[in-house]
Protein backbone atom coordinates (compact mmCIF):
# COMPACT_ATOMS: atom_id res chain seq x y z
CA UNK A 1 0.00 0.00 0.00
CA UNK A 2 0.84 3.44 -0.77
CA UNK A 3 1.57 5.30 2.28
CA UNK A 4 -1.40 8.01 3.01
CA UNK A 5 0.08 11.92 2.83
CA UNK A 6 -1.40 15.01 3.56
CA UNK A 7 -2.29 16.79 6.96
CA UNK A 8 -3.79 14.92 10.06
CA UNK A 9 -7.16 15.58 10.73
CA UNK A 10 -8.29 17.27 14.17
CA UNK A 11 -10.97 15.94 16.42
CA UNK A 12 -13.88 18.37 17.63
CA UNK A 13 -13.16 20.82 20.54
CA UNK A 14 -13.25 18.48 23.51
CA UNK A 15 -12.58 15.29 21.67
CA UNK A 16 -10.25 12.82 21.01
CA UNK A 17 -9.60 10.88 17.22
CA UNK A 18 -11.16 7.88 18.97
CA UNK A 19 -14.54 9.42 20.19
CA UNK A 20 -15.14 10.94 17.38
CA UNK A 21 -17.06 9.35 13.68
CA UNK A 22 -15.18 10.12 10.22
CA UNK A 23 -17.12 10.09 6.69
CA UNK A 24 -16.05 8.37 4.25
CA UNK A 25 -17.66 9.05 0.83
CA UNK A 26 -16.33 7.47 -2.51
CA UNK A 27 -17.23 9.67 -5.52
CA UNK A 28 -16.43 10.44 -9.11
CA UNK A 29 -16.49 13.66 -12.04
CA UNK A 30 -20.20 12.70 -12.83
CA UNK A 31 -21.12 13.22 -9.20
CA UNK A 32 -19.56 16.19 -8.83
CA UNK A 33 -22.27 17.77 -8.05
CA UNK A 34 -24.32 15.80 -6.03
CA UNK A 35 -21.65 15.69 -3.78
CA UNK A 36 -21.34 19.69 -3.49
CA UNK A 37 -24.93 19.72 -2.33
CA UNK A 38 -24.28 16.67 -0.01
CA UNK A 39 -21.44 18.72 1.54
CA UNK A 40 -23.56 20.89 2.14
CA UNK A 41 -25.86 19.38 4.02
CA UNK A 42 -23.55 17.56 6.03
CA UNK A 43 -21.95 20.89 6.81
CA UNK A 44 -25.78 21.57 8.43
CA UNK A 45 -26.80 18.69 9.50
CA UNK A 46 -23.79 16.39 10.91
CA UNK A 47 -21.74 18.92 13.06
CA UNK A 48 -19.64 17.92 15.35
CA UNK A 49 -18.05 14.70 13.31
CA UNK A 50 -14.85 13.53 12.45
CA UNK A 51 -13.25 14.11 9.34
CA UNK A 52 -14.90 13.67 6.06
CA UNK A 53 -12.98 11.42 3.44
CA UNK A 54 -13.58 11.94 0.14
CA UNK A 55 -11.69 9.37 -2.44
CA UNK A 56 -11.90 10.13 -6.10
CA UNK A 57 -9.88 8.51 -8.82
CA UNK A 58 -6.53 10.28 -9.04
CA UNK A 59 -7.44 11.85 -11.80
CA UNK A 60 -10.04 13.86 -10.26
CA UNK A 61 -8.75 15.54 -7.57
CA UNK A 62 -7.41 18.12 -8.60
CA UNK A 63 -11.47 18.64 -10.31
CA UNK A 64 -12.46 17.97 -6.30
CA UNK A 65 -9.89 20.28 -4.91
CA UNK A 66 -12.28 23.10 -4.10
CA UNK A 67 -13.87 21.36 -1.37
CA UNK A 68 -11.21 20.75 0.49
CA UNK A 69 -10.66 21.93 3.96
CA UNK A 70 -9.55 20.99 7.44
CA UNK A 71 -12.27 18.89 8.18
CA UNK A 72 -13.04 17.88 4.38
CA UNK A 73 -10.01 15.65 2.88
CA UNK A 74 -10.00 14.71 -1.22
CA UNK A 75 -8.11 11.51 -1.39
CA UNK A 76 -6.96 9.53 -3.96
CA UNK A 77 -7.92 5.91 -4.95
CA UNK A 78 -4.43 4.69 -5.47
CA UNK A 79 -3.05 5.67 -1.60
CA UNK A 80 -5.70 2.73 -0.51
CA UNK A 81 -4.97 -0.03 -3.83
CA UNK A 82 -1.89 -2.25 -3.72
CA UNK A 83 0.42 -1.19 -6.47
CA UNK A 84 -0.35 -4.35 -8.37
CA UNK A 85 -3.71 -2.91 -9.02
CA UNK A 86 -3.96 -0.70 -12.08
CA UNK A 87 -6.58 0.34 -14.18
CA UNK A 88 -7.09 -1.16 -17.27
CA UNK A 89 -7.13 2.02 -19.82
CA UNK A 90 -8.47 0.71 -22.92
CA UNK A 91 -11.27 -1.73 -21.19
CA UNK A 92 -14.80 -0.76 -20.47
CA UNK A 93 -17.95 -3.33 -20.20
CA UNK A 94 -21.09 -1.77 -19.86
CA UNK A 95 -19.54 1.60 -18.99
CA UNK A 96 -18.07 0.39 -16.05
CA UNK A 97 -13.77 0.64 -15.96
CA UNK A 98 -11.45 -2.33 -14.73
CA UNK A 99 -8.60 -2.76 -12.89
CA UNK A 100 -5.74 -5.62 -13.72
CA UNK A 101 -5.04 -8.27 -10.93
CA UNK A 102 -2.81 -11.03 -10.75
CA UNK A 103 -5.41 -12.93 -9.27
CA UNK A 104 -7.90 -13.96 -11.76
CA UNK A 105 -9.94 -11.74 -14.30
CA UNK A 106 -9.89 -8.29 -13.99
CA UNK A 107 -12.08 -6.72 -11.35
CA UNK A 108 -14.56 -3.82 -11.72
CA UNK A 109 -15.09 -0.32 -10.49
CA UNK A 110 -17.70 -1.80 -8.23
CA UNK A 111 -15.25 -3.78 -7.20
CA UNK A 112 -13.17 -1.59 -5.95
CA UNK A 113 -14.83 0.66 -4.46
CA UNK A 114 -15.90 -1.94 -1.90
CA UNK A 115 -12.28 -2.57 -0.78
CA UNK A 116 -11.60 0.98 -0.74
CA UNK A 117 -14.18 1.63 1.86
CA UNK A 118 -12.46 -1.50 3.86
CA UNK A 119 -9.11 -0.47 3.33
CA UNK A 120 -9.93 3.10 4.25
CA UNK A 121 -11.99 1.94 7.43
CA UNK A 122 -8.74 0.13 8.41
CA UNK A 123 -6.10 2.87 7.95
CA UNK A 124 -7.74 6.28 8.44
CA UNK A 125 -7.39 7.84 11.81
CA UNK A 126 -11.27 7.79 13.90
CA UNK A 127 -11.85 4.99 15.37
CA UNK A 128 -15.49 4.59 13.42
CA UNK A 129 -16.88 5.41 9.78
CA UNK A 130 -19.72 6.53 8.77
CA UNK A 131 -19.88 5.37 5.01
CA UNK A 132 -22.03 7.60 2.67
CA UNK A 133 -22.65 8.24 -0.77
CA UNK A 134 -22.35 10.96 -2.84
CA UNK A 135 -26.62 10.56 -3.48
CA UNK A 136 -27.43 10.90 -0.49
CA UNK A 137 -28.56 14.05 1.14
CA UNK A 138 -29.05 14.99 5.19
CA UNK A 139 -32.56 16.89 5.62
CA UNK A 140 -32.18 16.71 9.47
CA UNK A 141 -29.66 16.84 12.12
CA UNK A 142 -27.69 13.74 12.23
CA UNK A 143 -25.49 13.28 16.23
CA UNK A 144 -22.96 11.43 15.28
CA UNK A 145 -21.35 12.01 18.80
CA UNK A 146 -23.98 9.18 19.77
CA UNK A 147 -22.63 7.05 17.40
CA UNK A 148 -18.74 7.06 18.71
CA UNK A 149 -17.30 5.04 21.92
CA UNK A 150 -18.16 4.18 23.98
CA UNK A 151 -21.45 3.33 23.05
CA UNK A 152 -21.88 0.30 20.65
CA UNK A 153 -21.44 0.47 16.50
CA UNK A 154 -24.82 0.21 15.49
CA UNK A 155 -25.16 -2.95 13.41
CA UNK A 156 -27.97 -2.81 10.71
CA UNK A 157 -29.54 -6.30 10.13
CA UNK A 158 -32.77 -6.23 7.81
CA UNK A 159 -34.13 -9.86 9.02
CA UNK A 160 -35.10 -12.36 6.50
CA UNK A 161 -34.12 -9.88 3.39
CA UNK A 162 -32.51 -12.59 1.54
CA UNK A 163 -34.42 -14.33 -0.58
CA UNK A 164 -34.54 -16.95 -3.28
CA UNK A 165 -35.46 -14.22 -5.72
CA UNK A 166 -32.26 -11.99 -5.09
CA UNK A 167 -29.53 -14.32 -6.38
CA UNK A 168 -26.50 -11.66 -6.04
CA UNK A 169 -27.44 -11.66 -2.68
CA UNK A 170 -27.07 -15.48 -2.24
CA UNK A 171 -23.95 -15.18 -4.10
CA UNK A 172 -22.70 -12.66 -1.57
CA UNK A 173 -23.63 -14.68 1.72
CA UNK A 174 -22.17 -17.57 0.26
CA UNK A 175 -18.83 -15.40 -1.05
CA UNK A 176 -18.97 -13.92 3.24
CA UNK A 177 -18.77 -17.43 4.57
CA UNK A 178 -16.86 -18.64 2.16
CA UNK A 179 -13.76 -16.09 2.83
CA UNK A 180 -14.85 -16.11 7.40
CA UNK A 181 -15.30 -19.80 7.19
CA UNK A 182 -18.05 -19.63 8.87
CA UNK A 183 -21.21 -21.83 7.87
CA UNK A 184 -23.72 -20.45 5.52
CA UNK A 185 -26.86 -19.70 6.11
CA UNK A 186 -29.80 -20.94 4.69
CA UNK A 187 -32.41 -18.81 3.21
CA UNK A 188 -34.18 -16.23 4.20
CA UNK A 189 -31.31 -15.00 5.59
CA UNK A 190 -30.30 -11.43 7.17
CA UNK A 191 -29.28 -8.88 4.82
CA UNK A 192 -26.67 -6.24 6.05
CA UNK A 193 -26.89 -3.66 3.05
CA UNK A 194 -28.11 -0.31 4.15
CA UNK A 195 -27.63 3.28 2.28
CA UNK A 196 -26.16 4.66 5.59
CA UNK A 197 -23.63 2.14 7.39
CA UNK A 198 -21.62 2.75 10.50
CA UNK A 199 -17.97 0.62 10.34
CA UNK A 200 -16.20 -0.11 13.13
CA UNK A 201 -12.45 0.42 12.76
CA UNK A 202 -10.81 -2.87 14.79
CA UNK A 203 -13.57 -5.02 13.46
CA UNK A 204 -12.73 -4.04 10.36
CA UNK A 205 -9.15 -4.78 10.67
CA UNK A 206 -10.62 -8.52 12.89
CA UNK A 207 -12.49 -8.89 9.93
CA UNK A 208 -9.44 -8.95 7.09
CA UNK A 209 -7.52 -10.83 9.74
CA UNK A 210 -9.71 -13.89 9.41
CA UNK A 211 -9.99 -13.64 5.85
CA UNK A 212 -6.85 -13.77 5.87
CA UNK A 213 -6.18 -16.64 8.36
CA UNK A 214 -8.85 -18.95 6.37
CA UNK A 215 -7.82 -17.99 2.94
CA UNK A 216 -4.23 -18.19 3.52
CA UNK A 217 -3.91 -15.05 1.45
CA UNK A 218 -4.21 -11.40 1.38
CA UNK A 219 -7.54 -10.16 2.29
CA UNK A 220 -7.48 -8.31 -1.37
CA UNK A 221 -5.66 -11.02 -2.94
CA UNK A 222 -8.49 -13.37 -1.55
CA UNK A 223 -11.59 -10.77 -3.11
CA UNK A 224 -9.80 -10.51 -6.09
CA UNK A 225 -9.98 -14.30 -6.46
CA UNK A 226 -13.89 -14.85 -5.56
CA UNK A 227 -15.15 -11.59 -7.12
CA UNK A 228 -18.91 -12.02 -5.73
CA UNK A 229 -18.50 -10.17 -3.13
CA UNK A 230 -20.46 -7.17 -0.92
CA UNK A 231 -18.21 -5.21 1.53
CA UNK A 232 -21.46 -4.77 3.89
CA UNK A 233 -22.34 -8.63 4.04
CA UNK A 234 -18.53 -9.49 4.54
CA UNK A 235 -18.89 -7.67 7.30
CA UNK A 236 -22.01 -8.15 8.63
CA UNK A 237 -21.54 -11.64 8.48
CA UNK A 238 -18.55 -11.47 10.14
CA UNK A 239 -20.16 -9.35 13.11
CA UNK A 240 -23.27 -11.98 13.54
CA UNK A 241 -20.48 -15.00 14.13
CA UNK A 242 -18.11 -13.27 16.21
CA UNK A 243 -19.11 -12.88 19.59
CA UNK A 244 -16.31 -10.58 20.69
CA UNK A 245 -17.38 -8.02 17.71
CA UNK A 246 -20.82 -8.42 18.19
CA UNK A 247 -20.18 -7.03 21.66
CA UNK A 248 -18.79 -3.86 20.22
CA UNK A 249 -22.09 -3.38 18.06
CA UNK A 250 -26.07 -3.08 18.93
CA UNK A 251 -28.69 -4.68 16.64
CA UNK A 252 -30.73 -2.54 14.66
CA UNK A 253 -33.55 -2.71 11.97
CA UNK A 254 -34.19 0.93 11.53
CA UNK A 255 -32.73 2.55 9.00
CA UNK A 256 -30.94 6.31 8.92
CA UNK A 257 -32.03 6.69 5.63
CA UNK A 258 -35.19 6.90 3.37
CA UNK A 259 -34.33 5.80 -0.22
CA UNK A 260 -36.18 6.06 -3.32
CA UNK A 261 -35.16 2.85 -5.31
CA UNK A 262 -36.73 3.64 -8.47
CA UNK A 263 -35.09 5.62 -12.14
CA UNK A 264 -38.01 7.51 -12.88
CA UNK A 265 -38.26 11.39 -12.74
CA UNK A 266 -39.73 12.66 -9.12
CA UNK A 267 -41.51 15.87 -8.73
CA UNK A 268 -40.63 18.73 -5.84
CA UNK A 269 -44.06 17.45 -4.08
CA UNK A 270 -43.07 13.68 -4.39
CA UNK A 271 -39.79 14.56 -2.55
CA UNK A 272 -41.67 16.49 0.01
CA UNK A 273 -43.96 13.27 0.67
CA UNK A 274 -40.83 11.59 0.96
CA UNK A 275 -39.17 13.49 3.64
CA UNK A 276 -42.87 14.22 5.30
CA UNK A 277 -42.91 10.39 5.66
CA UNK A 278 -39.57 9.82 6.74
CA UNK A 279 -39.34 7.35 10.46
CA UNK A 280 -37.46 9.44 13.20
CA UNK A 281 -34.24 7.90 12.74
CA UNK A 282 -34.19 8.65 8.88
CA UNK A 283 -31.85 11.46 8.72
CA UNK A 284 -31.04 11.76 4.92
CA UNK A 285 -32.42 10.22 1.86
CA UNK A 286 -31.28 8.94 -1.39
CA UNK A 287 -32.46 9.47 -4.78
CA UNK A 288 -30.34 6.92 -6.51
CA UNK A 289 -27.47 8.49 -9.10
CA UNK A 290 -29.06 6.60 -12.06
CA UNK A 291 -32.23 7.88 -12.00
CA UNK A 292 -33.63 10.51 -13.94
CA UNK A 293 -34.71 13.50 -10.70
CA UNK A 294 -33.01 16.24 -11.80
CA UNK A 295 -30.65 17.61 -8.95
CA UNK A 296 -32.04 21.09 -9.22
CA UNK A 297 -34.99 19.44 -8.25
CA UNK A 298 -33.32 17.95 -5.45
CA UNK A 299 -32.21 21.18 -4.42
CA UNK A 300 -35.39 23.08 -4.18
CA UNK A 301 -37.25 20.45 -2.35
CA UNK A 302 -35.06 20.49 0.56
CA UNK A 303 -34.94 24.09 0.14
CA UNK A 304 -38.76 24.13 0.33
CA UNK A 305 -38.09 22.00 3.33
CA UNK A 306 -35.97 23.92 5.52
CA UNK A 307 -38.32 27.23 4.75
CA UNK A 308 -41.66 25.85 6.37
CA UNK A 309 -42.80 22.47 4.54
CA UNK A 310 -41.84 20.21 7.38
CA UNK A 311 -38.75 22.06 9.90
CA UNK A 312 -38.61 20.05 12.27
CA UNK A 313 -37.38 20.80 15.95
CA UNK A 314 -33.94 21.06 16.02
CA UNK A 315 -33.47 19.27 19.11
CA UNK A 316 -34.46 16.12 17.76
CA UNK A 317 -31.57 14.19 16.65
CA UNK A 318 -30.92 10.44 16.03
CA UNK A 319 -29.92 8.09 18.44
CA UNK A 320 -28.65 4.95 18.13
CA UNK A 321 -31.14 1.88 17.83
Amino acid sequence: MKAETGHSPSAPAGQSLAETVGLITLSHRGDLERCALLFETIDRHATPRGCHYVIVDDKDVALFARFERPDRRILPLSHFLPWWMRPIPVLRWRGRRYWFTPFGKPISGWHIQQIVKIEATRRLPEARYCLIDSDIYFFRDFDLTALAEPNPTPFHVHPGGVVVNRPRHILWIDTASRLLGTEPPSVPADDYIDQIIIWDQATARAMTDRIESVTRHGWIGALCRDRNFSEYMIYGTFVASTPSAMDRHAVTTRSFCRTHWEDNALREADILAMLHAATPTERAFCIQSFGATPLATIRTSLEAFHSGCGLENPKSRTQAA
